[in-house]
């Protein structure tokens, strides 16, 4: 293969899921996809405050798979950048897991703080879906911490990352199967509490729009979708949520198992994050709902473009 000296790659190392995507800069500066990958790692499987011993292998396994891409497309140090999160950020052994990619595969994993990711997770979102006046709050679904942004068409407005992912979310409150209503009334207790810094920026910036960005709004899509404006935008019946979320969130793990559209590794999370946005749809008073194919990792090539 040629060398591919305008070739960039982006490793989002996220709680549940490390994406890998590799795009070439043309002539015209327009961004050609090459390569995406996305694996289910879970590294919260047996915790947020440490990886346990099969999730840190599994994450590692995944990193010289991807070390094996990279080396196919040529793609150089100077041009790869791996970015971690929530899980990295928390888990004690999280330097350790970092070390030792380093050590064996040769890539480096820059930690970001929760404020950083969410104005990538915006510049991602900006170039799929169209911002407009009245502004659009925008929320990314992670393991470990949650995103939400603010914006308009100006740019952002407020932004903030909470430490309440799937994974924390899963773990602390799913103890039955189905779900029972004393844990789905001790999950919206539990986020109400945590999202009071969201509920003071929305009497400041009011805002009936929602914009999700991958994860679990690509199971909302798949099963919603209405119609789509652009290549990276799809659009959601709002109206058909709450028969969808009825569904879901008192189906038992085997019944979600079998149902077509939902990934087998989302079926043990899907209740909890169904949940969160229910809450948020209250909290917001959302009145339209749609579904970036962009967040954080197109949000860095972008300004990684810019430079």
């Amino acid at each position: 293969m040629e060398p591919t000296s305008q070739s960039y790659a982006i490793i989002d190392l996220g709680t549940n899921t490390f994406h890998l995507l590799i795009v070439a800069l043309d002539a015209s500066r327009q961004l050609r996809e090459i390569s995406r990958e996305r694996r289910f790692v879970k590294l919260a499987e047996g915790g947020i405050e440490q990886i346990a011993t099969a999730p840190y292998a599994r994450g590692l396994a995944v990193l010289h798979e991807y070390r094996n891409i990279l080396d196919e497309h040529q793609v150089t140090a100077t041009h790869l950048t791996a970015l971690g999160t929530a899980a990295l950020r928390t888990a004690t052994n999280g330097p350790d897991f970092i070390h030792d990619a380093l050590q064996q595969t040769g890539i480096t994993i820059d930690l970001i703080p929760g404020d950083r990711e969410a104005l990538l997770i915006y510049e991602g979102v900006r170039h799929a879906v169209l911002p407009d006046e009245e502004g659009m709050l925008i929320m990314d679904i992670g393991g470990g911490s949650v995103e939400f942004i603010l914006a308009n068409i100006q740019g952002v407005r407020w932004s903030q990352s909470f430490p309440i992912g799937v994974a924390v979310l899963y773990r602390r409150f799913h103890q039955h199967d189905p779900i029972s209503t004393d844990e789905i009334h001790a999950v919206r207790a539990f986020l109400q509490e945590a999202l009071t810094p969201l509920q003071q920026a929305l009497r400041q910036y009011p805002c009936h729009r929602l914009v999700g960005a991958s994860g679990t709004f690509d199971v909302l899509e798949y099963f919603l979708c209405t119609g789509r404006p652009g290549p990276n935008w799809a659009v959601v019946d709002l109206e058909r949520f709450p028969s969808l979320y009825q569904q879901l969130v008192h189906s038992t793990l085997e019944e979600r198992k079998g149902m077509e559209g939902l990934p087998l590794d989302r079926v043990d999370m899907i209740v909890v994050a169904l949940i969160l946005v229910q809450v948020v749809i209250e909290i917001a008073g959302i009145t339209r709902m749609d579904v970036s194919a962009y967040a954080m990792k197109e949000g860095m090539l972008y300004e990684l473009m810019r430079r």
